[in-house]
């Protein structure tokens, strides 16, 4: 049976995903948004940038003759997904989210749980923190409605455009990190609290690890809402899926 998958990537699960297709010798692109700079070396073929909606996906899918689509975006990545559930039911395509179990607050946490991220920004009104804001770069305008913070940021790339936050420290680093790590980086910069969304996973989690020790309280911006949806959170379940999903259009 002939496959050839399209992955929504840039994620270390879209990666693992890769590396297992590649070695099992089944045809795939892996499609990034472009948000990276310098994204990490892949074994598939690799396109970058956004397909210009529903309409641009479907053409998309017709002319590479995709016949599966493993969606293993970011779960923030919202919009994406919704483009990629309409596509696929358009199109008559299989398609799996490969995702991240959502953190769960453990015994000693201290999260505040807020909706999205105007939520978030109003939780930081109030006196004068010292912030840790580890929620990538793309949200970091609406944070400028609370200037009384100093904001520690982690991003992937250095800024390329002035910061809208009058005081921060930037750091640009790659995890994953270490509990250890997260929680010298947070006692160096005073740290009284870290925003963070609820992106699941293992390689994102030790600055929770490194709150729960440092007992710091915790902003948590849950995942958006998202249509019904095939789902799981492995590479085994994705090849054991793609072994028993059917193949549309007599490819």
């Amino acid at each position: 049976m002939q496959r050839r998958l399209l992955i929504l990537g840039g994620t270390t699960e879209a990666r693992a995903l890769g590396q297992a297709l590649a070695k099992a010798g089944i045809d795939g692109i892996l499609s990034l948004a472009g948000r990276v700079e310098r994204p990490l070396r892949q074994p598939l073929p690799q396109r970058v940038g956004g397909f210009g909606g529903v309409t641009g996906l479907r053409a998309y899918l017709r002319t590479e003759r995709i016949t599966h689509l493993i969606d293993a975006t970011h779960p923030f990545a919202a919009q994406m997904s919704r483009n990629a559930l309409v596509a696929c039911e358009a199109e008559s395509l299989p398609c799996l989210a490969l995702t991240r179990a959502p953190w769960q607050a453990q015994p000693g946490d201290d999260w505040q749980n807020v909706t999205d991220i105007p939520a978030a920004v109003a939780a930081l009104a109030g006196s004068a923190r010292r912030v840790m804001l580890a929620i990538g770069r793309q949200n970091l305008p609406a944070f400028a409605a609370q200037p009384q913070h100093f904001y520690l940021l982690r991003l992937v790339d250095p800024p390329d455009t002035p910061l809208p936050l009058p005081q921060t420290h930037v750091i640009v680093d790659r995890g994953p990190f270490t509990p250890e790590g997260d929680r010298a980086l947070m006692q160096e910069h005073r740290i009284d609290l870290i925003v963070s969304k609820n992106a699941g996973g293992s390689g994102a989690s030790a600055k929770l690890t490194a709150a729960r020790m440092l007992k710091l309280p915790v902003v948590m911006i849950d995942r958006p809402s998202l249509p019904a949806r095939a789902e799981v959170h492995d590479v085994a379940a994705v090849m054991a899926w793609l072994d028993h999903s059917g193949t549309p259009r007599g490819v």
